[in-house]
């Protein structure tokens, strides 16, 4: 999830090149390390201390969402670090995909957010081993066009479903944001326990969903041109679409306070088993972007959170109430965190969502 698309031409024009059978690689640089990653995240302002030691960037690979990721691994894609997020750690390292960080060798580690690293199966298994180093975190929320849309018509999540916003919406093409939108809209807060007559309720919901979508954006880059140019109103989206469409001077707000609340997600970074680059290269990224110093870029050009708390703690307060993280304490109030769901569930939504998005 979370995730940004800016520089989408790029992507295209390499993956044009490329055999769809294997990951794009979209900027190759130092060829001793390979990031697996979502599009926007080889900007240069995330690592600055790994180029400042090693010359050059790393090599990125990106893909589109991380049941996609998973494939492309399992089938033999090789990459060194990868970037999933926490409805799918627990699953990438079932799988046997992963290898255990050692954690001396990462600075900071102990700044790490405690309510973040004590999230059970994430960060740590009950084994003390370390398989993911949370990074950014964030939410998916309502987001509309302050010009176009009455604050008080979308108060409620339910306004996806609302004939009246008819081919103005979009959401993500991506099962997880859908469904944390849905299991909200029906009162649900956490999905890893929905039942099959949730399960329906929650379809039945993002049917009458798919009547309003005009598109199912797959990166920032497409919902921000979308709302950008009055294609669309409304969006289920990340944090970054929000403080784009801020910086490109269109009238658009994230409403994270709507009645049902919004979704959490935590993202980071973790090493591939049988890795083929350098070892010390793949720490040497882990510590720059665990840098303290990248928080403020983090949460002023990407609205996001840092899962550093050292970092936070250094950002300018009236920028991080600016950016909603004022208040700590209170992010995890009426929300629904992606937490890990199990591998039955995962599978239904997949496939009943796909024939959603058909018209079925």
């Amino acid at each position: 999830m979370k995730k940004s698309g800016r520089h989408l031409g790029i992507i295209l024009g390499a993956a044009a090149a490329l055999s769809a059978a294997v990951a794009t690689i979209a900027i190759a640089a130092d060829k001793d390390l390979i990031v697996f990653d979502w599009a926007g995240y080889e900007e240069p302002s995330f690592h600055p201390g790994y180029v400042a030691k090693n010359g050059e960037s790393p090599t990125f690979a990106f893909f589109g969402d991380e049941d996609e990721a998973f494939e492309k691994v399992r089938s033999g894609f090789k990459s060194d670090l990868g970037h999933p997020c926490s409805q799918s750690v627990k699953k990438w390292r079932e799988a046997g995909l992963l290898q255990p960080l050692d954690t001396t060798k990462i600075t900071g580690w102990d700044d790490l957010a405690p309510n973040i690293m004590a999230m059970k199966d994430l960060a740590t298994t009950a084994d003390g081993k370390a398989w993911f180093m949370p990074w950014d975190w964030g939410n998916t929320s309502l987001t509309y066009n302050t010009d176009k849309v009455d604050a008080k018509d979308v108060q409620s999540l339910k306004a996806f479903a609302d004939p009246k916003f008819k081919d103005r919406v979009s959401i993500g093409d991506n099962v997880d944001d859908a469904y944390a939108l849905a299991s909200l809209a029906i009162g649900l807060k956490d999905w890893t326990q929905m039942t099959d007559d949730q399960f329906k309720q929650a379809s039945d919901f993002l049917r009458q969903v798919h009547k309003n979508v005009r598109l199912y954006w797959t990166d920032t880059t497409e919902i921000v041109q979308a709302m950008g140019g009055g294609e669309v109103d409304l969006a289920w989206a990340w944090n970054d679409a929000a403080t784009q469409l801020a910086l490109a001077g269109t009238p658009a707000a994230r409403k994270p306070d709507t009645d049902e609340g919004n979704s959490t997600w935590v993202c980071g970074y973790v090493r591939f088993k049988d890795a083929p680059g350098s070892e010390a290269k793949a720490y040497d990224f882990l510590n720059a972007v665990n840098d303290p110093a990248i928080a403020t870029y983090m949460v002023n050009d990407w609205g996001y959170g840092m899962a550093n708390a050292k970092g936070m703690a250094s950002v300018d307060p009236k920028l991080l109430a600016d950016k909603g993280y004022s208040n700590n304490d209170k992010s995890a109030e009426n929300t629904l965190f992606q937490s890990p769901l199990p591998n039955e569930l995962k599978a239904k939504m997949i496939a009943e969502f796909e024939k959603i998005k058909a018209g079925y």
